[in-house]
This record gives structure tokens, sequence and C-alpha cells, in this order.
């Protein structure tokens, strides 16, 4: 495969001087945001079909799109069952190429995951690995807000738990995502450089074949002490 996808673009040339004061205001200040009543449905729904499959442990594909790293993270965890959750209808909808039997093991779902996250925390569903493959990367310096962890979602994904994992070829995004993580619950995240011998997104083996480097964090948040300490107001949802 051939391609010219171009490298990230911005002003930005470290982590951002805000990061730290936004992660701790979204801890210390309530999150008011209404949970929509779709959500709700299709999260009740996602954990029927889960404990209908045997509730093994659980994977999480968050902003999952066309599905590919879903039923690639089935096929590599043939023990857990994947949930792919993204907002678009229509990505959700494509047909993809996928050669072999599709596996049994995973769903896909179209929830918000602002609403999604926090469903999940509410139920006290821990997912046993949880991935944040290639988000979107709001590269201008005003964007740090739109970017997963500046949001203030951030610490109720965080209480999650699990194995979190975050790529990107935006290296600064996974510098922040790191620096977030460590904040929030006191251990030590690196960024690392990442090579994909399978690309488990489209977006991954576009990047891939264009010769960008690629980067992600990885945490093991059961290690962290701090995660059950951060406050409930930071996952208040309704």
């Amino acid at each position: 495969m051939h391609a010219n996808s171009r490298p990230i673009s911005s002003a930005q040339t470290r982590v951002n001087d805000r990061l730290a004061s936004l992660v701790a205001k979204h801890v210390r200040m309530e999150f008011r945001k209404p949970i929509a009543g779709y959500n709700v449905l299709a999260f009740d729904e996602s954990m029927k079909r889960w404990q209908a499959a045997g509730a093994a442990p659980l994977i999480l594909d968050a902003g999952c799109g066309v599905g590919v790293s879903t039923l690639h993270l089935a096929t590599q965890f043939p023990e857990h069952f994947v949930i792919g959750v993204d907002q678009s209808a229509d990505r959700l909808a494509r047909n993809i190429a996928w050669h072999g039997a599709v596996p049994a093991n995973c769903i896909r779902i179209r929830a918000d995951l602002v609403d999604y996250w926090r469903l999940l925390r509410d139920a006290g569903v821990r997912p046993a690995r949880h991935y944040l493959l290639y988000p979107n990367p709001w590269p201008k310096i005003g964007h740090l807000a739109r970017r997963w962890h500046g949001h203030p979602v951030f610490p109720a994904v965080v209480a999650l738990g699990g194995t979190l994992e975050c790529r990107s070829n935006w290296r600064l995004y996974v510098d922040e995502c790191a620096a977030a993580l460590s904040q929030l619950t006191g251990l030590v995240v690196h960024t690392e450089n990442y090579v994909a011998q399978l690309p488990m997104t489209p977006f991954e083996q576009k990047y891939c074949a264009s010769g960008h480097a690629l980067w992600r964090c990885r945490v093991d948040l059961a290690a962290s002490l701090d995660v059950d300490r951060i406050p409930v107001s930071a996952f208040t949802s309704r």
C-alpha cells in the first residue's frame, strides 16, 4: 500500500502549559453534562450482549471508527469480549475488508464516548484493556480541551482501570496523554516509539505506508493507588 498522508502540523511544540491545571480542574469540578437517552439504550444493549456471551474479560475499543481494530483485538484476544464504540453511524455501517471468519467475541455500537465512559464507570464495569487508537489530534494550541486527556471526562476514563493504551502519529498528543495519566494516577507513564507489525486501524495502516513515526503510551491502571481516590464529583453524570 502506498500513501501520502501528511504529518500533523501544529504551532505547538511541547506539552501544553495549561494541561496540568486543566486536569486538576476536571478532577475538582463536577461534570454536569446530562447523559443522552440513546446512549443509555446503547449501553444497556451492549451490556446485555456482553453478558449473553459469558461476561468474558472486557476490552473497550474507544472510537473504533469502521471497526477494523475491534476485529483485530477480538482475534488477538480470543478469551476476551471486545466492544467497539463510535459515535458515527456512517462509519459503523461501512463494509470493511476482512480476511477469514469474523470473530464472534465482539460487537460494535453507536454511542457518544463521553456518555458511554461515564455509564461504564457508574455501573462499576472495569475493562481489562482499553484502547484509544489514533483519536482526533485537534492540533491547534487552543484545542487542548478537545483532546481526550484535556476533556472533563478523562478522570472517568482513568477510573475504569485496566491496561490503557493510546496511540497516535503525533508525539505531542501521546506526551500529553502520558502526562495527564501520570498526574491522575501517580504512576510514571512514558511515551514510546511504536512499530506496527500488523496495523490495527485504517489510519495506522495509512500512517505506516506514509512513513510516519508512531507513538504510544501504555499504563496498567490497576497498579495505581490513586485511581479510586479521584473525587466522586469527577464522575457525576446526572
